[in-house]
């Protein structure tokens, strides 16, 4: 389970996948995140990727393997797999994609605790948070489109697909929410609306 690996990062599992591919030193292993945008999935800085190279290695899931230098830069050391970050790369990647795992999202927490607000705020605030879904819905989209139109395979947007459906249920859930609120027979706001002014002028809040 993840819980038990010696190195729990995500960053460490994109770091074993590319050295799945050939041995790289550190610099070469973050060009390649960059270049492959796994910035949108996978929070990661230039101290951090080192320091998790440093975990990998005192883990004994790579080793090193050699050196490179290119011109007149310092010389870099290379890192390759060894046969147990080979084997936990796989269990590790075979596990996330199986398993499905509860996660704390904070748009989550925010609904468990949304009766802390006026209903009339939280439908603007939630028209707001549409207009935010559909630019980062048409920002994807389009991202999909230029990336597969340029002669990228399909499977290496999957992630992207994966996020704009993702969006596209989070825009359907927060429509149906508002509806829910504003409904003009059966909406939920002119009850929510006098709850939360029971609440205010009490001092108290919503139950939890």
């Amino acid at each position: 389970m993840a819980g038990k690996r010696k190195v729990g990062n995500l960053l460490a599992l994109a770091v074993l996948s590319y050295l799945s591919r050939r041995p790289m030193h550190p610099y070469e292993l973050g060009r390649t995140l960059r270049e492959h945008g796994d910035a949108r999935s996978i929070k990661y800085n230039h101290g951090s990727l080192y320091m998790v190279v440093g975990q990998l290695a005192r883990a004994g899931l790579i080793v090193e393997v050699g050196t490179s230098r290119q011109g007149q830069l310092p010389e870099r050391t290379v890192y390759g797999l060894t046969d147990e970050g080979r084997r936990e790369l796989r269990d590790w990647l075979s596990e996330l994609v199986e398993q499905p795992k509860h996660e704390y999202p904070g748009f989550v927490a925010a609904l468990s605790l949304i009766g802390a607000l006026p209903p009339d705020q939280v439908v603007e605030l939630l028209r707001r948070r549409l207009e935010r879904l559909a630019a980062q819905r048409a920002e994807i989209a389009a991202l999909i489109e230029d990336t597969v139109g340029s002669g990228m395979p399909e499977l290496f947007v999957v992630e992207e697909e994966y996020r704009l459906a993702l969006l596209e249920a989070e825009t359907a859930f927060v429509e149906r929410f508002v509806r829910r609120i504003t409904d003009p027979e059966t909406g939920w706001g002119p009850q929510w609306a006098r709850a939360h002014a029971a609440w205010s002028a009490d001092g108290g809040g919503p139950p939890g």
